[in-house]
């Protein structure tokens, strides 16, 4: 890292610690000096489902090591790469470290990740067809241990379809008749007001870059080869291109909301189909009543299905070798059959491991098959919304695909000339 950056993160660190200290987030005190105490920082300690998974992970951690606690501490997903940026830099890192599965690498590059290897080949636990962890290679090591790898659902508006007179789509030629045939203007105002697909066009550039990528995924368009190459200058990515405008210069989805504005529109009965991961179930459930019976849930209709990381777990690197190793046997606690199992039933969402049990998960959640088939599919083709070789930048390179997006739709822009600026500053980035 440049000095300049160093100093900048110094500086930063200074003023957060100090901020921390009367925030609750100053770790280590002086209640905990009897007992051994093992820092986890984390934004789900709230979340219902997963946060319950979590707890039941530290309970059994607690258990099996009497005199060892687990200080567990919520940091609001807003501020969480900052804090722990903050915690890092100032040397006073969380000994079990829950990083977002886009953010681990700059901490990875930083040597701030312990290597997890020594661990994995002592403790001998199989990580064949772990969903997802081929990305928490860095450097020839690995840093960190896949928690989620999730697979995209479809939900419908079974009566717009009937309505509309079309069927469930299965590929993007029928997916675009459909959007374009629910996309109506209800009550004559001249103002669309049902939308054949609802996408959030208002977040940061990761949301949005999540929001189009299954449309470039289906005209087999890659951001980066395999060797990080970049390879956004193709017919393949033309066609994506020239498909996400369509949808969104057509106005077959609403404009300028977040991401849950959208989902809550769909549940409402103003959106026809909806593209996104598991959790729009529990929002589909509260749905109205005259509109819930109408909800229902299939494959996507693109090949591969959208799909990607979620978070990980690592340890860090400049704890202590005893802190390490009990960091290990509570990420070994996590990653087990049992617990993998219990994560089905949770989180009711798709454990990484290929061992879980879902047997109950399966009784509780219908369409749970429907999650392993796509989580399945992504995972083969290897879709994740970070570009290979542009891991550090992504934040800046998502941006940078937003903002040519936007002006693709607005200045009514040759998708050739767009793919052709993409490449250029994608290029200069690496």
């Amino acid at each position: 890292m440049a000095f300049n950056g160093m100093k900048r993160w110094a500086v930063g660190a200074v003023a957060a610690t100090a901020l921390m200290a009367g925030s609750g987030l100053g770790f280590m005190s002086q209640a905990f000096a009897a007992d051994k105490v093992l820092k986890f920082v984390s934004w789900q300690k709230d979340e219902r489902g997963v946060g319950d998974w979590w707890a039941s992970i530290i309970k059994e951690f607690e258990a099996k090591h009497p005199g060892v606690k687990i200080e567990w501490t919520k940091v609001e997903r807003g501020a969480f790469a900052d804090t722990m940026t903050t915690l890092f830099a100032g040397g006073t890192p969380p000994d079990i470290v829950h990083l977002a599965s886009f953010e681990f690498q700059k901490f990875a590059d930083n040597g701030w990740l312990a290597d997890l290897d020594p661990f994995i080949k002592k403790s001998k636990l199989d990580l064949n067809n772990w969903a997802g962890q081929e990305k928490c290679k860095w450097d020839g090591e690995t840093v960190c241990i896949m928690m989620l790898y999730y697979g995209g659902i479809m939900a419908y508006n079974e009566d717009m379809l009937k309505k509309a007179g079309v069927s469930v789509p299965k590929n993007w030629d029928e997916f675009i008749e459909v959007v374009r045939k629910t996309t109506k203007d209800t009550n004559g105002d001249g103002i669309m007001d049902q939308f054949g697909t609802g996408h959030e066009t208002k977040g940061g550039g990761g949301q949005y870059l999540a929001e189009m990528i299954s449309y470039l995924l289906d005209a087999k368009a890659s951001f980066t080869d395999a060797k990080g190459n970049v390879t956004i200058d193709t017919p393949q990515m033309v066609e994506g291109l020239r498909r996400w405008k369509t949808v969104v210069k057509e106005n077959l989805t609403p404009r300028d909301l977040s991401a849950g504005e959208v989902r809550q529109l769909f549940a409402d009965g103003r959106i026809a189909i909806r593209i996104d991961g598991p959790w729009l179930y529990p929002i589909i459930e509260k749905a109205k009543p005259e509109v819930r019976p109408n909800l229902k849930l299939a494959a996507p209709p693109f090949n591969p299905p959208l799909g990607g990381t979620s978070n990980v777990l690592g340890i860090a690197s400049e704890v202590s070798p005893e802190n390490q190793q009990l960091a290990w046997d509570f990420i070994a606690i996590a990653t087990s059959d049992q617990f993998q199992s219990t994560f089905a039933t949770l989180a009711s969402s798709t454990p990484p491991s290929p061992r879980a049990d879902v047997t109950e998960a399966k009784k509780t959640t219908p369409h749970f098959d429907l999650l392993i088939e796509t989580q399945k599919a992504a995972a083969k083709a290897g879709v994740d919304r970070i570009p290979v070789g542009l891991e550090i930048q992504f934040n800046e390179f998502a941006k940078m695909i937003k903002e040519e997006s936007e002006r693709m739709i607005i200045e009514d822009l040759d998708p050739a000339q767009v793919a052709k600026t993409m490449q250029a500053k994608a290029e200069a980035m690496k």
